[in-house]
């Protein structure tokens, strides 16, 4: 097993390191060569890691695919970049469709974390994305545009433990999570669901004119880790501690919360590595650093050991090939599990992701398992098939920014050729989930059957391409098992296209149980394309059909006051 010098690791030949001293063109030509690379590559192989040591930069960067860029201070005011850090909905006009022009839908999988950008006098910064693309542990300072600012719209993304010095404007963005962060000139714009928790400068909650959700403290929250260089140049993780009842980002106030890990203590991982080498690195008590790239698993990542870190660079991608799981998580305290994007392979897995074991009854309130940005994907990048994408027994989660997605494009799509029950199966107990996406899956969406589970912000789109209501019965979104007596969401959406069959419906997008502790808030169900199928009813029985003739429905909560 090799070792790992962290004065000077081997981050992967797909990591980029810039220094202070790294002349400005040098620094603006790479980023150039790899945006353009990137900027239409929405399933390619190539995954990248930009790293900017702590220093002042001048730079522009138009974020692409499979792409991260981060600061390696302590905090993010340490990484001063003058210029933009910016995603621009432009792409997908450039295949000759005028009524693509601005279409941010398709704007996944990428990052900008840890990082100070002031923009240019009279400028604006663009950040026009829809899932897989958190805004992490930022300090903008300037104002910015989730949309591209014009003609165009996005679906969904997520600011998190940062700080916006300028108006946040939403524009046709439809739906958005900001969480745990600071906007110091406040927030512009509404569409179909915004929800902001713990966010200090947040619009009052005034669901649904205008539909914005608004939690004052975040419970609990553990965010995500970081990689940074200390001032003697040993790289490090930073793995921050629980906080609860929380507003604002965890690093404005003075210090921060959590242990900084030496690199030492890390298997830093290739995609060359097989699965039995990064197996024996934790089995003898060390953490996992993926570098960028694809990473084909001919058996599981198990993670036994209490408090293991296993943080991806650059969306490293994890493959099963054998039809088994890519991750699986014994039933212990305070594993972490992010930045990670997982694929189905060919062979169909019973589930990709598992945490705990069916049945474990362990309690980890002082010191949960912690899912960052972690991305499940089945098809897309070519076919493939899971039961389950994401299993959770143990109790206690903590998950902060999930995206899991059967493909509706791409390569390997089609009703039989990349099938898929489930995203998300909960059965551990007070589960709690920051940032819930999940789309086109072939059964319930989510499946909760835990005690006490918590969602704070939820976005669906139902399966697009059932063939018929005989094939595809109209399964909900999101269904709480009939024996559960506890559950609470806000901020929950979910949509249709029926594409391959417009006369398809489904009887009701949520299916929760009649019970005095089960409620849910700030609903909204919409029939997407001016109304291509239809959802009957919002929650159980209640809540109007969306159709052609309304293809937008909101309700304040259920039950019904």
């Amino acid at each position: 097993m090799r070792s790992t010098d962290p004065y000077e690791p081997d981050l992967g030949k797909h990591t980029v390191v810039f220094e202070p001293d790294t002349p400005a063109a040098v620094v603006q030509q790479t980023l150039d060569r790899i945006a353009a690379e990137q900027h239409t590559n929405q399933f390619g192989p190539q995954r990248h890691a930009l790293l900017f040591a702590p220093g002042e930069y001048k730079a522009d960067l138009n974020l692409g695919f499979y792409t991260q860029v981060a600061g390696l201070g302590l905090l993010p005011d340490d990484t001063s970049i003058a210029g933009h850090i910016r995603v621009e909905a432009d792409w997908l006009a450039q295949d000759g469709d005028p009524g693509n022009t601005g279409n941010g839908t398709q704007n996944f999988w990428r990052a900008a974390e840890n990082l100070a950008v002031t923009v240019p006098d009279g400028e604006v910064e663009r950040w026009a994305v829809s899932q897989a693309s958190p805004y992490r542990r930022m300090h903008l300072r300037g104002p910015i545009q989730l949309w591209n600012g014009s003609d165009g719209w996005a679906s969904g993304g997520l600011i998190a433990d940062s700080r916006i010095d300028g108006v946040v404007e939403s524009g046709t963005q439809q739906q958005f999570l900001t969480r745990n962060s600071e906007l110091t000139q406040g927030w512009s714009g509404a569409n179909w669901n915004m929800v902001f928790v713990g966010t200090e400068g947040a619009p009052p909650h005034r669901f649904p004119d205008p539909a914005h959700t608004t939690i004052d403290r975040t419970p609990l929250i553990r965010e995500k880790p970081f990689l940074h260089r200390a001032d003697d140049g040993e790289y490090r993780v930073f793995v921050p501690g629980l906080r609860s009842a929380t507003r604002g980002p965890s690093w404005t106030r003075g210090e921060q919360p959590g242990r900084s890990v030496s690199l030492r203590e890390f298997f830093v991982a290739k995609p060359e590595d097989p699965a039995s080498s990064i197996n024996a690195a934790l089995a003898a008590g060390r953490h996992v650093l993926f570098t960028p790239g694809i990473y084909e698993l001919s058996e599981p990542v198990v993670v036994t050991r209490p408090g293991t870190v296993l943080l991806g660079l650059g969306l490293a991608t994890l493959i099963p090939v054998h039809g088994t799981a890519a991750l699986r998580v014994s039933d212990v305290d305070g594993v972490t599990i992010a930045g990670l994007l997982v694929d189905a392979g060919p062979s169909r897995s019973p589930v990709l992701v598992e945490v705990g074991t069916p049945g474990c009854t362990a309690r980890h309130t002082a010191d949960p398992v912690l899912l960052s940005d972690l991305f499940v994907r089945v098809g897309g990048a070519g076919a493939g098939a899971a039961d389950v994408s994401l299993a959770i027994h143990s109790n206690d989660v903590l998950a902060d920014h999930l995206w899991l997605w059967r493909a509706d494009h791409g390569d390997g799509v089609g009703w039989e050729v990349n099938p898929a029950d489930h995203g998300l199966v909960v059965h551990g107990h007070d589960v709690t989930v920051y940032g819930l996406f999940v789309e086109h899956y072939q059964r319930e969406n989510v499946l909760w059957h835990g005690e006490r589970g918590r969602t704070y912000f939820f976005q669906n789109e139902l399966p697009y391409d059932p063939p018929d209501n005989t094939t595809w019965p109209g399964f909900p979104a999101y269904a709480v098992a009939d024996s559960v007596r506890d559950h609470r969401g806000w901020g929950l959406g979910s949509y249709c296209y029926f594409l391959t069959n417009p006369r398809v419906s489904t009887d009701r997008a949520f299916a929760v149980p009649d019970a005095p502790e089960v409620a849910l808030h700030g609903v909204v169900t919409v029939s997407l394309g001016g109304g291509v199928g239809a959802i009957r009813h919002m929650v159980n029985d209640v809540g109007p059909q969306v159709d052609q003739a309304r293809p937008v429905s909101h309700l304040a909560s259920y039950p019904q006051a």
